[in-house]
């Protein structure tokens, strides 16, 4: 077996799996207002950005080739209400930077999140009823939520809605909602095995729905991490109901789920490398313990290993910056 591992072009002619900038989507933080920008601590090299600092970004991710950028908006916390009206606000901060996005760069896809704890006061990603005091996030109720949230993003011009919810039930609605208004080219990107992960935290901060969310969790509605097969219902369902492509969240830690939706499905399959992964690379590489480019490179090569089609991660401009060069 040492034969053909001994040159490198050896190597690189049983190569199995190649990474290239078309396998990336760059998330990314907005912000209301103009001339901002915001660290997030908990990630470094990341920050929260206006418009009008999102807009060399993007500019910068067509000229690396990186495909798209999945938005997340960061709500102003006095827009914050229990039933997340400003969800569909067409003058909102969502709709407003997709439509300016798709004017100034039309080749690049734009990804929106679907879910309504950027704007939920208590950060939950449903409705709550006031009255229970157990605070259980109603299911069909949120439905009807998430449906004008994603009508809303798809009239002002996303390409792709992402429902990151975990609502039973909710990609059967929303594509019955966007083809009943003729918005058939509108896909959905399904986030069908998300997990109640511990690996969310940075995000959480980021957006700032962690101080909503307090003590509370996800358990409800997201899933159990101890569970495999579940995903594949999970994900069997979101295709049934429409679903164009489908996500795995977490990413690394969950790579046996990849592979077995990958295999079981065959349909478009992407994984997102969530906050916790990433701050754990780059704090390892700033501390010198890991070779950060080595590290970042390898870890998302292991995702087209596994079986992704795309991965979500917030190393994409850096990756796509040295596949360039």
């Amino acid at each position: 077996m040492r034969r053909m591992r001994t040159d490198e072009f050896s190597r690189r002619l049983m190569r199995e799996h190649t990474l290239t900038s078309n396998d990336l989507i760059y998330p990314v933080f907005v912000l209301e207002g103009a001339g901002r920008s915001e660290d997030v601590a908990s990630m470094p090299g990341v920050a929260r950005v206006s418009l009008d600092r999102l807009l060399p970004v993007a500019e910068r991710a067509v000229q690396w080739g990186i495909p798209a950028l999945a938005l997340f908006p960061v709500i102003d916390r006095g827009k914050k209400t229990p039933e997340a009206e400003e969800a569909w606000n067409p003058a909102g901060l969502v709709p407003s930077v997709v439509a300016r996005l798709k004017k100034e760069f039309p080749e690049l896809g734009v990804i929106t999140d679907v879910a309504l704890d950027p704007y939920t006061s208590h950060g939950q990603d449903g409705l709550i009823d006031p009255r229970d005091s157990r605070g259980y996030v109603l299911n069909d109720e949120t439905l009807e939520a998430l449906a004008k949230q994603a009508l809303c993003h798809a009239r002002a011009g996303a390409d792709v809605v992402a429902p990151s919810d975990m609502m039973d039930g909710r990609i059967g609605h929303i594509r019955a909602v966007l083809d009943k208004e003729k918005l058939i080219h509108t896909r959905i990107l399904a986030y069908a095995a998300k997990y109640a992960s511990s690996f969310y935290g940075p995000f959480r901060d980021a957006v700032g729905s962690a101080g909503n969310l307090g003590k509370g969790d996800k358990k409800t509605y997201q899933m159990d991490p101890a569970n495999s097969d579940e995903a594949l219902r999970e994900v069997a369902l979101d295709l049934q109901e429409g679903a164009d492509m489908v996500m795995v969240k977490p990413g690394m830690p969950y790579l046996d789920i990849v592979r077995r939706v990958k295999d079981t499905f065959g349909a478009p399959t992407y994984a997102y490398q969530v906050s916790g992964e990433y701050a754990m690379l780059k704090a390892a590489a700033q501390n010198g313990w890991l070779d950060h480019d080595a590290v970042m490179m390898e870890s998302l090569l292991a995702f087209k290993r596994a079986g992704c089609d795309g991965i979500l991660t917030y190393f994409a401009l850096e990756a796509a910056a040295l596949l360039k060069a």
